[in-house]
C-alpha cells in the first residue's frame, strides 16, 4: 500500500485509527482458551468488530514470540485473514528490528517477502545500513522509531549535541534514506506537544502515534499538533480497544470503542483537505 492508497483509506473511512494487536494470551477471555488457537481467535473476533472504524492494525510481534512457534502460526493466521478479508486495511509488524545489514536483510525478508506486512518498525541506532535492506521493497514502509513515550526515552532521546536532540538528528539525517513513500515516525502520545516541533522536520511523513487511551494520550492534542493537510497520522491503541471486555462479550465491546475514537476522529478530519 503506498502513500496515496493509505491516505484515500482515511478519507474513505473518516478514521486514522490503528488498532494494536498486543494479544496477550494471559488476558485474552476464558472461553476462548478451549480453542485449538485461542489468539488467532481472538484476533480474528476483534478485526471483525473493529475492521470498519480502523485503517491499520498492529500486532506487536512480542505477544507472538512468546508463545513460540504456535505464536508464530497465529500471528501469520492473523495476517493472511487480513489480506484474504480485508485487503485494504494497513498491517504494520510491531518488530521493532534493527541490526547490521545482512541480519536486517533476513528481518526485512520475514516480514516483507514470507509475511507480507505493509510495514515494519525499525530502531535506527545502528545506522542506515541496518534500515537501508528494509526499504529495498516497493510499497513497503519503515516505520521508524523517533520518540517514544516510555519513561527511559529520556536517557538518550533528548540528549542535545550542537543544540539538536538525538531524536531531531534521527529525523533529519534519515530523511536522505528515504521520503515520505516509504517511512514513517513513531511517536508517542504521551509527548504530543513535541509533534509541532516534529512536524517542522517531516511535515509530510505519515507519524505512527501509539500512547492514546489506556496510556493517557489526548487524541485532541495528537491531531492539533501533528496532523498535515494529508491527515499524516495513525493513531494507535491496544488495550483501550481489545480488552475492553474480558467476558463473552469483548468483541461487541471492542468494536464499540473503535467505533467511539472513529467518531472522535472523524470530527478531527474535518479541515484536512486530502
Amino acid at each position: 500500500m503506498n502513500y496515496k492508497q493509505l491516505s484515500q483509506e482515511i478519507k474513505k473511512k473518516k478514521s486514522f485509527l490503528c488498532v494494536g494487536l498486543d494479544s496477550d494470551i494471559n488476558k485474552i477471555p476464558g472461553h476462548l482458551l478451549e480453542k485449538e488457537d485461542p489468539m488467532f481467535e481472538f484476533n480474528k473476533a476483534i478485526i471483525d468488530a473493529t475492521a470498519e472504524f480502523t485503517v491499520a492494525y498492529k500486532p506487536n510481534i512480542a505477544f507472538y514470540e512468546s508463545e513460540g512457534a504456535v505464536g508464530w502460526i497465529s500471528l501469520e493466521k492473523t495476517v493472511k485473514y487480513l489480506k484474504n478479508n480485508y485487503p485494504d486495511i494497513f498491517i504494520i509488524a510491531d518488530a521493532k528490528r534493527g541490526d547490521i545489514g545482512n541480519t536486517s536483510n533476513l528481518y526485512a525478508r520475514a516480514f516483507f517477502s514470507k509475511m507480507d506486512v505493509d510495514a515494519v518498525t525499525v530502531a535506527p541506532y545502528m545506522g542506515e545500513d541496518s534500515v537501508s535492506p528494509f526499504l529495498t521493497y516497493d510499497d513497503k514502509w519503515v516505520v521508524l522509531l523517533a520518540l517514544t513515550s516510555n519513561k527511559g526515552a529520556d536517557d538518550f532521546q533528548y540528549h542535545t549535541d550542537k543544540n539538536e536532540t538525538l531524536f531531531e538528528s534521527v529525523l533529519k539525517k534519515s530523511q536522505a534514506w528515504a521520503g515520505k513513500e516509504k517511512m514513517m515516525y513513531v511517536v508517542g502520545a504521551t509527548r504530543a506537544e513535541m509533534l509541532a516541533d516534529i512536524r517542522k522536520i517531516v511535515p509530510e511523513h505519515f507519524l505512527l502515534v501509539p500512547g492514546v487511551g489506556a496510556q493517557g494520550g489526548s487524541l485532541e492534542a495528537v491531531a492539533k499538533y501533528g496532523m498535515n493537510e494529508n491527515c499524516g497520522l495513525l493513531v494507535n491503541s491496544s488495550r483501550g480497544i481489545i480488552f475492553a471486555s474480558n467476558g463473552t462479550d469483548f468483541a461487541i465491546r471492542a468494536g464499540e470503542e473503535a467505533k467511539a475514537m472513529q467518531m472522535q476522529m472523524q470530527v478531527l478530519l474535518e479541515n484536512v483537505s486530502f
